[in-house]
């Protein structure tokens, strides 16, 4: 019996294998969805080819709708870190940075990007901008700090501003590009007054971290930061006077809208509101539990904010004066 056995199995395996690799139809898998209302973003920003959004495992999106829907950027090389800002020198040339020292550079508006610089062992960039003189500057986590001198194509590490160490998270220029401002953790508020050339370290007048801000006009600025803490500076950041603090909220962004309000955003999906030029700021809004990492006012007067648990949908100044008021 063991002939007709023996037979019979190879013949039941012999089918097994013809089946395994006869050709089948397979269901299509459909459109792949990017789950752009879920994802970490951090920046978002409007250019010649259409929104542009990036953040987490190194996704840059972008979107030729007004946001309606979003398709990938394509990248020459994924690595799969945090992209923790974008900057672009008009509508077509710009930067990402990210964790890792990751850095990107386009040319048509975020649609492709190139790698520029990457080190798995560099610490996180944070903010990234270009200097009067045309060179481009990025600075991070302990003070790491880059620099380009051909537009952004490779970049060399440069001794931190002033010898300092902490992390530097924003890097700022005054309107006309004369003044420009360093903010960072425990009170780092470092100072240029000739495009960037040199910097003068500011005295320390409160210690927790600045996360961001904005200049109104030659002299005077607005930097923002943990709990709240807000201040103003009517003489180009030599002294400053503090105009909020001690809210249960970290501020991480802002935005100046055409008549001149500011608002700013951040954790608990909070929006305070000025109406007086960063005198003062009130309550506007608030939106759940996230982070509302950026804000950008798109040309229909809607607001379109990103965070870190997605796209917020999109909301009217009319919509937020009415949550202020519920």
């Amino acid at each position: 019996m063991r002939t007709p056995v023996g037979i019979a199995v190879s013949l039941l395996v012999a089918l097994a294998g013809i089946f395994a690799f006869s050709h089948r139809d397979t269901p299509s898998l459909g459109a792949h969805r990017i789950p752009i209302a879920d994802m970490n973003l951090t920046h978002i920003t409007q250019t010649d080819a259409g929104l542009v959004a990036a953040g987490e495992l190194g996704h840059i999106l972008i979107s030729m709708d007004q946001g309606a829907s979003w398709g990938q950027a394509e990248l020459s090389h994924q690595r799969y870190a945090l992209i923790t800002g974008l900057h672009f020198k008009d509508g077509l040339t710009g930067i990402a940075i990210g964790h890792e020292g990751w850095i990107l550079r386009t040319t048509d508006g975020g649609k492709s990007w190139q790698e520029a610089a990457f080190n798995p062992e560099s610490e996180p960039l944070l903010s990234v901008n270009q200097l009067p003189s045309g060179i481009w500057m990025a600075v991070g986590a302990f003070a790491l700090t880059l620099i380009s001198d051909d537009d952004g194509k490779s970049w060399s590490t440069l001794p931190p501003p002033n010898g300092t160490d902490w992390h530097l998270n924003s890097l700022l220029p005054s309107q006309d590009l004369s003044t420009w401002m360093i903010l960072g953790e425990a009170g780092t508020l470092l100072r240029s007054t000739d495009g960037g050339e040199s910097w003068e370290t500011v005295p320390e007048f409160y210690n927790g971290s600045f996360y961001g801000g904005l200049n109104l006009d030659q002299d005077t600025w607005i930097i923002y930061g943990m709990r709240g803490n807000i201040f103003r500076s009517e003489d180009n950041g030599t002294s400053w006077t503090s105009i909020g603090g001690e809210l249960p909220a970290s501020m991480f962004t802002h935005a100046e809208l055409p008549n001149g309000d500011i608002l700013l955003a951040g954790q608990g999906g909070i929006l305070l509101r000025s109406e007086d030029r960063g005198r003062s700021f009130r309550f506007s809004s608030k939106s759940g539990r996230m982070s509302i990492t950026d804000i950008l006012h798109l040309s229909t007067g809607e607001l379109l904010m990103s965070s870190d648990s997605g796209l917020m949908p999109k909301v009217s100044t009319v919509q937020l004066e009415q949550r202020a008021g519920a």
